[in-house]
């Protein structure tokens, strides 16, 4: 039998474990990022994960639609009737659509890795933290258009700004990845205004080619499905011509911006970045003549899918690239045996 004195310190530590588990309960983020200190490597390799899966994603929901399988589970969020699992009797098409739906719930780890890992470094950068939440609920709502989507059966336009929501999360997954090398001071232009609106519009151009490239698979002959499948009621080669007219308008503006910054003896980061650009766009426009040629083959319109992702991601880095936000200066705390002289320039 306890004597009282036992009893006391057991109610006492008892009493103890609990407020930590309400704290944990409460803000288990919080509670992680009081006993995890995560090294920049692993807050990097964290946000890259994220921005790897939302390419993943891009490409495993492109080969859905290419293998005629984006009905092969006809129903959301359940598979097929009460089951949550494709049937045997539902062959490889329930199969790989189920597959993709899987690999969400892998996109939500690794941007829950992020968030955890930029929430836990120190010092707290909240802007972090907010571009991984961000991330977060843009795959929630990708994931419910997704689920409409199928209800829909794959509707064509609700399956083009199912690709466009991708392509924002690949942005806000692009910013955070670069964010973790960057402080929160307020950014500086490397280039001057005229080159910075050059920029912005190779932006403008490079997302009206890709808004145009998922015209192009809402009028093609990929719908998604074995069976018939509304399409978007305009002639799909005469969009593929305004598609590739698009990508030569993206390339003239990229060799035009990486002369101008020759020119401005702009930093080497900015032009490399748009050289990288440059030879994206030649390999992106090599895949698109291929498909175009040889009858829109699954696996060259899956690399064209990647390829996309690609440039999109090549582009951001340039205009990411046409500023900088220093890392703070580590603060210098004067050691005791540092002369008085010393101590007096740091105060």
């Amino acid at each position: 039998m306890d004597t009282p004195r036992e009893s006391v310190h057991k109610r006492a530590a008892y009493h103890g474990r609990v407020p930590k588990l309400l704290e944990l309960a409460r803000n288990p983020l919080a509670a992680i990022a009081d006993r995890w200190t995560p090294s920049p490597a692993t807050v990097r390799r964290a946000t890259l994960s994220a921005l790897v899966m939302s390419v993943v994603i891009v490409v495993t929901g492109g080969a859905v639609r290419l293998t005629g399988s984006g009905l092969g589970c006809p129903t959301a969020p359940r598979c097929v009737g009460d089951s949550w699992v494709p049937t045997s009797a539902m062959g490889v098409h329930g199969a790989i659509e189920f597959t993709n739906r899987m690999l969400t719930y892998v996109l939500c780890a690794a941007v829950g890795w992020a968030i955890i890992a930029v929430r836990s470094q120190k010092p707290y950068r909240r802007s972090l933290t907010r571009l991984g939440w961000a991330q977060f609920w843009m795959v929630v709502a990708n994931a419910v258009l997704g689920a409409f989507t199928v209800l829909t059966g794959l509707n064509p336009y609700t399956v083009c700004v199912h690709f466009l929501l991708a392509f924002i999360l690949i942005t806000i997954a692009v910013l955070m990845w670069r964010r973790t090398t960057e402080g929160d001071a307020p950014p500086s232009p490397l280039v001057g205004k005229p080159v910075q609106q050059l920029g912005w519009l190779l932006t403008l151009a490079t997302g009206l080619l890709v808004a145009v490239g998922t015209v192009v698979t809402g009028a093609g002959p990929h719908a998604g499905d074995s069976n018939d499948v509304h399409r978007i009621p305009v002639d799909w080669k005469s969009v593929a011509q305004l598609h590739a007219d698009l990508a030569w308008v993206v390339v003239a503006l990229t060799v035009a911006l990486w002369f101008v910054l020759r020119a401005v003896d702009a930093p080497v980061g900015p032009r490399d970045r748009t050289r990288d650009l440059f030879l994206v766009l030649m390999s992106q426009g090599v895949i698109g003549y291929v498909q175009y040629f040889t009858d829109l083959p699954e696996a060259v319109v899956g690399l064209h899918m990647f390829g996309a992702c690609i440039v999109w991601i090549a582009m951001l880095r340039v205009m990411l690239a046409m500023r900088e936000r220093p890392l703070a200066a580590p603060a210098v705390v004067p050691g005791p045996a540092q002369s008085g002289s010393a101590v007096s320039i740091g105060v």
